[in-house]
């Protein structure tokens, strides 16, 4: 057991799909994995593992941002040997090509946070995904005829910005869609030496206000998530 997570040894699998929503890790496993077992309820932050399609995985919660992300992926990879994580959420849209209910998934992710400058003194580091895992994701999106995009994400640590315009230097290099987890994850991934990657859904338009319905976000989780099983099983 560790501080956050009160699974016995074992009773995690290699394989980790990372919701930032408890509610939401609770909806994985009733609905993709067969025989879920709860082994977290600590701070409500929920995690269960059961199997798809033979193989064993779990799904665990994180909470929203880099900071409370990074305590549940430290410790799932230090202390329980996890090995492969994919972050599964949701995003604003800041390109114009992009639209509600689109999939991302993020090659590399950029952010405003402190983590990088802290860990290499001020210097610059590029957390991106691992190859394998990104790849076999779109194979599997273009399969099934889902609108993914490949790309770079912004992992910021402000949910409600000041500025108005304050993403707009990410969009004019490139930048796809904006959350709050994924440089974390891709860090640590590669600070241990395990596979990571990070699929999102558009759940918001930050340059048009538009935004999705709670049914349109149900139905186009439930694609991600089908994504992100598909990818681990594939790879």
């Amino acid at each position: 057991m560790t501080p956050h997570l009160a699974a016995p040894k074992g009773a995690i699998a290699e394989t980790v799909l990372l919701p930032g929503d408890p509610l939401r890790a609770q909806h994985i496993a009733e609905k993709f994995l067969k025989d879920p077992v709860l082994y977290n309820q600590v701070r409500g932050m929920l995690g269960y593992t059961g199997t798809y399609k033979g193989r064993r995985i779990s799904v665990q919660g994180t909470g929203m941002g880099i900071p409370s992300a990074n305590i549940y992926i430290h410790e799932l990879i230090e202390f329980y040997g996890c090995k492969t994580l994919v972050r599964v959420g949701t995003a604003g849209a800041i390109q114009p090509h992009l639209r509600l209910r689109d999939l991302v998934i993020a090659q590399a992710a950029c952010t405003d946070s402190s983590l990088i400058p802290l860990r290499f003194r001020g210097q610059t580091y590029a957390p991106i995904a691992d190859f394998e895992l990104l790849y076999k994701a779109y194979v599997q999106a273009k399969a099934r005829g889902f609108p993914a995009h490949v790309g770079n994400v912004l992992s910021t640590d402000t949910f409600y910005p000041e500025e108005k315009e304050v993403y707009r230097p990410w969009a004019q290099y490139g930048v796809l869609a904006v959350e709050m987890e994924a440089a974390g994850l891709y860090t640590l991934a590669a600070r241990f030496g395990v596979r990571a990657l990070c699929i999102l859904t558009i759940s918001d338009h930050l340059l048009t206000g538009e935004r999705s319905t709670p049914l349109e976000r149900q139905e186009t989780f439930d694609q991600m998530v089908e994504l992100a099983l598909e990818s681990v099983v594939a790879s």
